[in-house]
This record gives structure tokens, sequence and C-alpha cells, in this order.
């Protein structure tokens, strides 16, 4: 009886335990977890099995990993926020799969995708034809956005600039550079970039966001 009860406790004690490091951790939905957040959220469901499975050994044995793998997660969260580079490298980069209803096969090798892929992620989203589409984003999540001919307004918005940095590929995209961006950006009284939060382009006009001070 005591061990029926010792489980029940630690299950009820586990439970609260993870959804606390969970609140703490931030809200993302599923399909926008990257690989890190779902190698800890493996790791932290593991540890629980463990310490629900045998309820002998310590509750600290548990508390302690998951505690640590919290701040760990927590910080690689703060640190992505801050540098750009930092979270592309953890979180990855979207991809331009269809550009302007061309698609990319260099970009689709690089992310190892295939046309099956691209496909099945087309009819998910109700498309019936290819040439239907006039932009196609595979997100670091893994999923497909989809912008079709029959619904553009214009262009995608395009980032520029990200947290101070200048974005050199999405400017060639459009056939800019560094120096037009810049000399754009002083005509509206903006000398330095490095206090720019983000800005994007679209359809001829800027949006810039300035980092609060």
């Amino acid at each position: 009886m005591e061990e029926y009860l010792a489980i029940i406790f630690r299950t009820l004690f586990v439970y609260t335990l993870i959804l606390f490091i969970f609140r703490l951790m931030g809200k993302r939905e599923i399909g926008e977890l990257s690989i890190l957040d779902l190698v800890v959220f493996i790791m932290i469901a593991e540890l629980a099995v463990v310490a629900i499975e045998d309820p002998k050994d310590p509750l600290i044995d548990t508390i302690l990993p998951m505690g640590l793998l919290m701040v760990v997660q927590i910080g690689l969260a703060f640190i992505s926020l801050k540098s750009k580079k930092f979270r592309d490298l953890i979180d990855g980069r979207p991809s331009v799969i269809i550009n302007k209803g061309k698609i990319d096969e260099k970009a689709m090798k690089q992310q190892r995708y295939n046309f099956d892929d691209l496909m099945l992620q087309l009819r998910e989203k109700h498309i019936r034809n290819i040439a239907d589409v006039k932009f196609a984003i595979l997100e670091p999540s893994g999923q497909l956005s989809v912008f079709e001919k029959s619904k553009d307004a214009g262009q995608i918005t395009i980032p520029l600039i990200v947290d101070g940095v200048i974005q050199a590929e999405h400017l060639a995209t459009i056939d800019k550079t560094s120096l037009w961006l810049r000399q754009e950006l002083r005509k509206r009284g903006y000398k330095d970039v490095k206090k720019i939060s983000f800005c994007s382009f679209q359809n001829g006009k800027f949006f810039i966001d300035t980092i609060d001070e």
C-alpha cells in the first residue's frame, strides 16, 4: 500500500514540476519547437518516467537534472534573443523553396527536402497545382508557408535588418546592396544600423522598428 501511495505522490509531484518547468521555458506551439526544444522535452520526459517507475530513488535525483535542463534552456533562449547568429545556429533559418514561381532546387538540396515532401505539404495546404504558387518558404519548424499567385497582394515581407545586423542574403534576393540600404535609411533619419531591431521591405515600402532604449 505504501508503495502505491509513493507512486501516486511522485506522479503528481513530477507532473506539477514539469508543468512549472514548461511554463518557465515559455510558450511555443508543438509545430514551432526547435531541435533543441525537442531534445530538452524528451530528456525531461525520460527523467519523469524513471522517477515514477522507481519510487525508491530519491526525488532529488530527478529534480536536479530537470532543473539543470531548465536553466540551460532558458539561458540559451536568452542568448538567442540577443544574437541572430546564435538563433540561426540553434533554430535554423527559413529557406525559400519557390521564389516568384521558380523552384529553387539548390535550396531543396541544402535542406534535404525532396519533391515528394513539397507536393505533400502543398496538398496539405489544399493547393492542387504547383503553378499557382508564387512563394513557398520552408520554416525552421519544418512547416511550409505558401503564397499563391491568385491571392497574392504583392511581394512577401523581406527582412533586411534583424537585431541590428544587415541580412546580405535577403538584399541579394531583391538585387540591392548594403550601400543602397544605408542610403535609404539615412534619407529616413536612421544613421546607425545597430540601433534598428527590425527593418523589412515590401512592395517598395520600408517598415523600421528601433531597439528599445
